[in-house]
């Protein structure tokens, strides 16, 4: 069964860093897109960065120059580097892959169960 793990987080002061590492547990036959998302208290969970499998890289308005989305194809892991944070990124955030399993299945989504992250002011 594929899972996905997160670690990293925690609380920074604005202005601070931080590192999210995602790795993937499980085999998988064809990784397609690996993603951050976050979900703020009261908001809907927005898309941060992606990596697609043609290493092209979309990140929000919001953190574009701020963040950098790293995806390693071989191993699929995906770190997301947290600079210059503000409140305002305060967030659970999410790892998100696309991919299949075998050949003979389709491509399916798989999320990680979140982690905190919480800047303070």
């Amino acid at each position: 069964q594929v899972q996905l793990v997160e670690s990293g987080g925690g609380l920074v002061q604005a202005g601070g860093s931080l590192r999210l590492s995602c790795a993937v547990s499980g085999s998988i036959f064809k990784m397609n897109s690996m993603a951050w998302y976050r979900q703020a208290p009261g908001k809907q969970r927005e898309l941060v960065a992606r990596a697609n499998s043609g290493g092209g890289i979309v990140y929000a308005d919001s953190v574009q120059d701020r963040f950098t989305i790293s995806r390693v194809y071989t191993k699929n892991t995906v770190d997301l580097q947290m600079n210059s944070l503000k409140p305002e990124d305060t967030a659970v955030y999410y790892c998100f892959a696309n991919g299949q399993v075998t050949l003979f299945t389709g491509a399916r989504d798989y999320w990680g169960r979140g982690t905190q992250v919480t800047v303070s002011s």
